[in-house]
């Protein structure tokens, strides 16, 4: 494993800083692109238990650093009460954030200031994001798979994630334990909800 530099050590400001940074991760990107004074990365990674996830990690002068994952598709409208878990969500796992994006797909991300930018920053911010994937696995089965049965992981598969998530599990203590989630009075009327609008309800 190699070392991590000092916060000290860290050069901000430059996009061919967060190139060092990802290669002293271990972590090779599969596409990078430069657009509007923005610099993007499109990740490849694993879970623990969530596979095939793509993240984008965006360095955007004067803005720093953001990790970006489109968590789930987009939310239809009988899936209104999702908002409210999401909320549950944000208020629960404080060093991220849930949102949609323009399409309605719920996305998650966090954030890194351009001070506090550097290689321990950037691998702790795309461990978190890919705990958090791991944590909210059940919980967030129903926005996934059809029926909301988690995805079978194939047996002997190695995640391309686990270095990362090892290297950084001493701060991750927020995500032990059971997630929040809706009451089940709340998901019995999300289930309810397409057929009440279909005849006019609410």
């Amino acid at each position: 494993m190699v070392p991590l530099p000092p916060a000290t050590s860290a050069v901000s400001g430059s996009a061919e800083s967060v190139d060092a940074w990802l290669g002293q991760l271990g972590l090779a990107p599969v596409t990078r692109v430069q657009r509007d004074g923005a610099t993007a990365w499109d990740l490849l990674l694993d879970g623990r238990r969530r596979f095939d996830l793509r993240l984008t990690v965006i360095w955007q002068p004067g803005v720093g650093l953001v990790v970006w994952l489109p968590f789930a598709p987009p939310v239809q409208d009988g899936h209104r009460r999702a908002y409210q878990q999401l909320l549950q969500w944000n208020d629960e796992l404080p060093f991220v954030k849930f949102g949609l994006d323009p399409e309605l797909r719920v996305v998650l991300s966090a954030e890194i200031t351009p001070e506090a930018a550097d290689a321990r920053a950037l691998g702790l911010a795309i461990a978190r994001t890919l705990a958090v994937c791991d944590h909210l696995f059940e919980a967030s089965a129903r926005w996934l798979r059809p029926g909301g049965v988690p995805p079978m992981v194939e047996p002997g598969r190695v995640s391309r994630g686990r270095a990362l998530l090892e290297r950084y599990a001493g701060e991750l203590a927020e995500l032990t334990g059971a997630p929040a989630t809706l009451a089940r009075g709340d998901r019995v009327a999300e289930r309810g909800a397409p057929d009440r609008e279909k005849a006019g309800g609410r």
